[in-house]
């Protein structure tokens, strides 16, 4: 059986918008607006470069939106520890992973708790590709000014927070991008607004990448176009949820979404099609 050639490569052209390299490098987009290798997969390995397919734009589709969240977690449901210890729950094949995702994303978007106890840079530093813009949630603006992402200069950073919130990046390369509060909430940002924002600057392809409060609430809230939860060989006992959200009284009732699953290293990625669930989630 045929390899690949190069299906990295492929990928970073179809997300540039050079199809006529990523035909080159045997990856095509049909009249379904569905990307597809030319070559079937060979290996498990091969076979895994098909999770970025989704992520990908087609003639005439860009500026379309499309929302993947991703989580890594122990098999007992945890991101990390009681302590916020979470470096790392999974192995280095997702931490590739993430970087590829960050890759093709037009930006990335993390809650301010990840960033306030991670202190992430958010690049892609670990793979070719380029940086994505890179989003705060932080609705008081109150994470410290000093953290990687505020201060490194290696990718764009926006930070959505309330009107009014105080003003505290005047020395930071820091963009601050005022959105409505969340409906009915004391707390928290306007999800649907945080997108509309970002789909006004051009970045459509947003990848929520942490942590899981954040994750859950675009989850609750229809958002999520894809979502992916790495399990790691694992048990922590107790400590940060990943998915937390309103319980379901009966498994009848509960989201069984279409998925597929993928080896990486010693972890199972399992990447959800949310798209058939999006107006149950959206009602609930």
């Amino acid at each position: 059986m045929t390899h690949r050639q190069d299906p990295w490569r492929a990928l970073l052209a179809a997300a540039s918008g050079d199809q006529v390299a990523a035909r080159a490098l045997g990856l095509s987009c049909g009249s379904d607006q569905r990307w597809r290798w030319s070559e079937p997969a060979s290996s498990a390995e091969e076979d895994l470069w098909s999770v970025y397919l989704p992520f990908l734009p087609c003639a005439g589709s860009q500026g379309r939106s499309c929302i993947i969240g991703h989580l890594g977690q122990s098999l007992d449901g945890f991101i990390a520890t009681q302590t916020g210890d979470s470096r790392f729950v999974t192995g280095p094949d997702n931490i590739i992973h993430l970087h590829r995702m960050r890759a093709l994303a037009d930006a990335v978007l993390v809650g301010a708790g990840t960033v306030a106890i991670d202190d992430p840079r958010l690049t892609t530093r670990l793979v070719p590709g380029p940086s994505p813009v890179r989003v705060v949630l932080d609705p008081e603006a109150r994470v410290p000014t000093d953290r990687q992402l505020f201060t490194d200069g290696c990718a764009p950073t926006l930070l959505c927070r309330r009107p009014g919130s105080a003003q505290r990046f005047d020395d930071a390369d820091v963009e601050l991008v005022e959105v409505p509060a969340a409906r009915g909430s004391a707390v928290g940002l306007d999800l649907a607004a945080v997108t509309a924002a970002l789909r006004a600057r051009g970045l459509s392809r947003l990848f929520v990448e942490g942590g899981g409060v954040t994750v859950s609430q675009f989850l609750q809230q229809g958002l999520l176009d894809r979502l992916q939860i790495t399990v790691a060989p694992l048990i922590i006992g107790a400590g940060r949820r990943g998915l937390t959200l309103p319980a379901t009284e009966r498994l009848a009732d509960a989201l069984r979404p279409a998925h597929q699953r993928y080896p990486m290293g010693e972890d199972v990625l399992f990447d959800c099609d949310l798209r058939a669930n999006r107006p149950l989630l959206a009602s609930s």
